[in-house]
């Protein structure tokens, strides 16, 4: 086999460690998610308002790289769970203004030790795992650009 074959084995494939190590992560998240009572994409847009409430929809699409179409059903399902309003805006009725109620601020304090069991289940050093982030980062935004 030459070396050109090796490109085309599955071991070899950088987008398949980041794939296969994104569904590793989406199980653990699962598993700690479960006791709120959300997903892992619904903890990511919990994750931006918790960082700055009242969004407009685009605002939290443009931070979590999502098309408004794909946000809208999450946003309406976290609605439903009574973690986040919805509201027009009273100057351009065309934005919706997302906002936590207070269940959803409550979250956070539930959610506050998910950061360190994750980093736990790594058995990596916070500098190794902040430079493999930076890496993805840099990385993704080459691919976007």
């Amino acid at each position: 086999m030459s070396e050109k074959d090796d490109l085309f084995k599955l071991e070899n494939q950088l987008c398949f460690a980041v794939y296969s190590t994104n569904l590793s992560f989406n199980q653990l998240y699962r598993q700690l998610l479960k006791p709120l009572g959300l997903t892992y994409s619904q903890y990511l847009v919990m994750l931006v308002l918790w960082e700055k409430n009242n969004q407009i929809v685009s605002e939290i699409g443009h931070q979590l790289f999502l098309e408004t179409s794909t946000l809208t059903p999450m946003l309406k399902r976290l609605e439903v769970l009574g973690c986040i309003k919805r509201v027009k805006s009273e100057h351009d009725e065309r934005q919706v203004i997302v906002s936590l109620t207070q269940k959803g601020r409550n979250l956070r304090s539930l959610a506050k030790d998910i950061p360190r069991q994750v980093h736990c289940e790594t058995e990596q050093s916070i500098q190794s795992l902040l430079e493999l982030k930076q890496k993805l980062n840099t990385l993704r935004d080459k691919l976007n650009h």
